[in-house]
Formats: structure tokens, C-alpha cells, sequence
């Protein structure tokens, strides 16, 4: 079964709308069938690169499951009406459906891919109380490399995890994906970003409240400006940019 693409309005891309139950299902499928999958989010970020990079718009297209992440994203998705209760449901952030890992039937190997060691052991930590019954196992990524990456694949082989989370932040980890995917053992392969930190309470999450008002970039912003700084004001003016130029390509 394959799931149904959906446009974003506005902003041109396809994603894959789904709430925690429906993510949940489609991930005891795919551990049940034991291929080698792919689950990405969609925000303001990726979105922009999707319509820049060749290579992240192929990876985003043939992902399996592709989550309505930013709160912009969101919001233009709510516009379709396709939404089946609430629209804010629909928004998913790693952070958001990896508490519920535990009602994924079949999942017994997690592997965590990512982030400082302090991080990747309590993300490690973190993850094998949520799901007890499972043998979750970390590989840090601080000074990610070419020498790094191969010990990471030969790492990956040996553990033959089911489930691989990989937090390298974008868009390093969607590159990765890029080159290895076809290298790499059969798992689920979810692009999480930042959410081994968050899950090793190193990172701060925002307070929910402000996630349903799409104002956690004002909370990040402020945790770390000088990482954020450029997504929050400069990037969406070259979004807008490469949308104008889009546009005007079809009509010439």
C-alpha cells in the first residue's frame, strides 16, 4: 500500500499528512515487512531545499512517509480541507510521535544515529524506557566525516536495527541518506534532527502552547540565535524567491 501524496499549497511540495496513530500503523507495517523505508518532515527548511537541490527533492519524493513538520507547512496544508479533525493533529515533529514508539507492534532494535556522546547516551537511555521490550543502541555523531560515516554504515551492518534515528541535523543527515541509503541494511530510516538532544533533555522543547500559536522559532531564536538567525529571517526571502522564479518559468 502506498500512501497518498498530498500538495502543499503555495508552496509546491508533496507530503504524506498522517497523526500519531496513522504514523504508528504505517510503522509496524514497515517493521513488519523488514524493507528498507524512509520517514522525513517538511518545514520552511526543507521546503526550500527540496525546490534548490536536485538530490533532496529526488530523497523527498521517494520517501515513504513525508510529516507535516513546520507550523507554516501546516497551516497551508490546513487550507486543502483535508483534514480529518483538528489540523494542528497533523503536525508531527519527531519529538511529537517517538514518545508513542512503544506501540509500534514488532519493534525490538532501535539504533540512534547522532549528536554529541552525552546526547546519544541519554537519547539511548531516554528510548529504551519508553520502549522497554527493545535493544536500543547509539552511535554519536559529533564531528560528523567521511571516516565517521563509514564507521557508522559498518556499525549499522553489525547491529541490524529495525529502526534507525538519525539526528544529524539538516540537511547533513538527508545527505547522508542520499549517498548510503542503498548501502545500508533494510531498517526505517527517520530523519529526526535535533530530537536526540531533545530527548536527552539537553536541548529545551518549546512549551506546547507556543507550538499551536507556530511560534517555537521564536523559542529556538532564542536558545540559539546564531544557529537560527538565518533560517528565521533570511532563509524564507530566498523561498519566496525561488517560488517567484518558479512561477515565472511556467509562464514564459
Amino acid at each position: 500500500m502506498t500512501l497518498e501524496r498530498q500538495q502543499i499549497p503555495v508552496l509546491e511540495v508533496d507530503a504524506t499528512p498522517l497523526r500519531v496513530p496513522e504514523l504508528v500503523e504505517e510503522l509496524s507495517r514497515y517493521i513488519q515487512d523488514g524493507s528498507t523505508r524512509t520517514v522525513l518532515g517538511h518545514n520552511l527548511h526543507s521546503v526550500t531545499l527540496t525546490l534548490s537541490d536536485d538530490g533532496f527533492r529526488n530523497l523527498y519524493e521517494r520517501s515513504d512517509v513525508v510529516l507535516l513538520d513546520g507550523a507554516p507547512v501546516l497551516w497551508l496544508w490546513g487550507r486543502t480541507g483535508n483534514a480529518e479533525g483538528p489540523v494542528m493533529d497533523y503536525r508531527l515533529g519527531s519529538t511529537d510521535w517517538l514518545p508513542a514508539l512503544d506501540q509500534v507492534r514488532g519493534l525490538e532494535r532501535i539504533a540512534v544515529v547522532g549528536a554529541g556522546a552525552e546526547a546519544n547516551a541519554g537519547a539511548v537511555s531516554r528510548l529504551q524506557a519508553i520502549v522497554p521490550g527493545a535493544r536500543v543502541t547509539g552511535f554519536p555523531g559529533a564531528g560528523w566525516d567521511a571516516e565517521l560515516e563509514e564507521a557508522a554504515v559498518a556499525w549499522l551492518h553489525r547491529e541490524q536495527p529495525q529502526l534507525v534515528l538519525l539526528g544529524l541535523g539538516m540537511p547533513l543527515q538527508e545527505e547522508v541518506l542520499q549517498r548510503r541509503l542503498r548501502s545500508l541494511p533494510p531498517a526505517v530510516y527517520c530523519a529526526v534532527g535535533g530530537a536526540i538532544e531533545q530527548l536527552a533533555g539537553i536541548q529545551k522543547l518549546a512549551p506546547r502552547w507556543l507550538g499551536r500559536l507556530g511560534l517555537e522559532w521564536a523559542w529556538r531564536l532564542l536558545l540559539h540565535p546564531k544557529r537560527v538567525a538565518y533560517r528565521v529571517f533570511g532563509e524564507p526571502w530566498v523561498l519566496l524567491w525561488l517560488l517567484a522564479a518558479r512561477r515565472l518559468k511556467r509562464r514564459a
